[in-house]
């Protein structure tokens, strides 16, 4: 298995595996598939490698199929500049247990080195996924915080938990 920054030419690929996400762990994500599939193909795009540099994504291939994927947001904003935001990660079923999440988040984390202003990255996981919360707390990730009723999902209400991690070697200075 490798895991690679992804680029525009992998959107089909991501946009697939990403409406499969939706579908499969509804309770996982804040979107919907038929909210994820309406979107332009353009959309799909700035989520994976958005030429402003605000996300990036990376994908985790096992031969030349797309199995797993994570990202990055960034913010523009001076203020909120320093946060990384990891957001979308999803494993096919074929593909848990293998070690592709844990490189898949590495491969995020390493990524946030040669952004030196960045020194703090969060997440949101939907509490009671212990398989993911068990993947950022072995990253280094530890919870803050958990928002009760953060999403509605057909089987009701479900919190989220959130979690941080310093990335090191930050600056912790403003621009």
């Amino acid at each position: 298995m490798t895991v690679v920054a992804l680029t525009a030419a992998d959107v089909q690929r991501y946009r697939e595996l990403m409406l499969e996400a939706y579908a499969q762990s509804p309770d996982a994500f804040t979107s919907t598939p038929e909210e994820r599939a309406a979107e332009p193909p353009s959309w799909w795009v700035r989520r994976i490698a958005d030429p402003a540099g605000l996300t990036v994504a990376f994908g985790a291939f096992r031969e030349q199929e797309l199995v797993g994927t994570v990202a990055l947001e960034f913010s523009a904003k001076p203020k909120t500049r320093h946060k990384a935001h990891l957001i979308g990660t999803y494993v096919k079923p074929i593909a848990r247990g293998t070690g592709a999440g844990r490189a898949l988040v590495d491969a995020a984390l390493d990524h946030l080195s040669g952004r030196p202003a960045v020194s703090t990255v969060v997440l949101t996981v939907t509490q009671g996924n212990e398989p993911a919360i068990r993947l950022y707390r072995a990253a280094g990730f530890v919870e803050f915080g958990v928002e009760p009723k953060a999403i509605l999902t057909p089987g009701g209400y479900r919190a989220k938990v959130h979690m941080w991690r310093e990335v090191h070697g930050a600056t912790g200075t403003a621009a």
